[in-house]
């Protein structure tokens, strides 16, 4: 049921998860998230993901209507102009559509292993403390074909307002494990069958070429800055690496994980004959 509501004064305390946006892990704590944005709201609107509020102004309130209205859940649907909603989140908006809704139960890792058919593909991120970094990261798994995505305990979590916004709606397609201790998860995965692939520019890596990613797989990418612990580098069978022009001797880890992602999906469609 969609209940539409007009509202006037920026500090109706309905919109207080909108008022907590600046302070992200506050909506974040509620085990809530904020999506902003037509593309980024209308996906969420096509998504399982139970949706408590939309607040927009009345141009997007008549285009996502009808797709609001088919929803199970009740939604308020909270109708201002774009300036009470840039007086509200306190800073300006190119869209004038948000959105709040409940972050989802995370997968098990079993759950995890499960998803897609064989070969299956995940990604494990580990101390990415960016949330842009983490939204890139996402977005190129999504659209390079990956099953599934394993947090480690010092990442930036996923559902963070510029994690979802950078992802551009795609994480919400994405299952997601958190793992308490990321090198514990790897070693529980090898023993299900899969490789760990640690994306790592070492002097002694392989090239991401060069290693065969045909059979089930997780691709782990480190940190920005320090790259993988050592115990998660451990964890791994192979590291490799992106081939790089002399003089350079790595890419920003959203750069570089949609090289090798996309390195996945061309062998693997080389399978299929495609």
């Amino acid at each position: 049921m969609l209940r539409i509501q007009a509202i006037q004064d920026p500090d109706a305390p309905v919109l207080r998860p909108y008022r907590q946006m600046r302070k992200m892990t506050d909506t974040h704590g509620q085990g809530l998230f904020v999506a902003e944005g037509h593309k980024v709201v209308t996906r969420l609107v096509e998504s399982p993901l139970k949706i408590h509020s939309v607040l927009l102004d009345a141009t997007w309130m008549e285009r996502l209507k009808a797709p609001l209205e088919a929803r199970h859940e009740q939604i308020d649907a909270f109708v201002t102009s774009k300036e009470t909603i840039q007086a509200l989140t306190g800073f300006g908006c190119f869209q004038a559509i948000k959105a709040v809704a409940s972050i989802p139960t995370p997968s098990t890792l079993e759950q995890l292993c499960k998803q897609g058919s064989h070969p299956r593909f995940l990604v494990a991120m580990d101390g990415l403390t960016s949330a842009d970094n983490v939204g890139a990261v996402v977005r190129s798994a999504v659209g390079f074909g990956a099953d599934g995505l394993i947090v480690g305990p010092t990442c930036c979590p996923p559902y963070l307002r510029r994690s979802v916004h950078t992802s551009m709606g795609t994480l919400f397609n994405l299952p997601v494990h958190h793992a308490s201790v990321l090198a514990d998860t790897l070693h529980e995965l090898s023993a299900t069958g899969f490789r760990n692939i640690a994306a790592h520019p070492h002097a002694d890596a392989q090239l991401v070429e060069q290693v065969s990613l045909k059979e089930d797989i997780c691709i782990v990418m480190g940190s920005e800055g320090e790259g993988l612990s050592a115990s998660v580098l451990q964890a791994c069978e192979s590291s490799v690496m992106i081939p790089m022009a002399k003089g350079t001797d790595s890419l920003n880890v959203a750069s570089a994980a949609s090289v090798f992602f996309y390195e996945v999906m061309r062998q693997r469609q080389g399978n299929k004959g495609g």
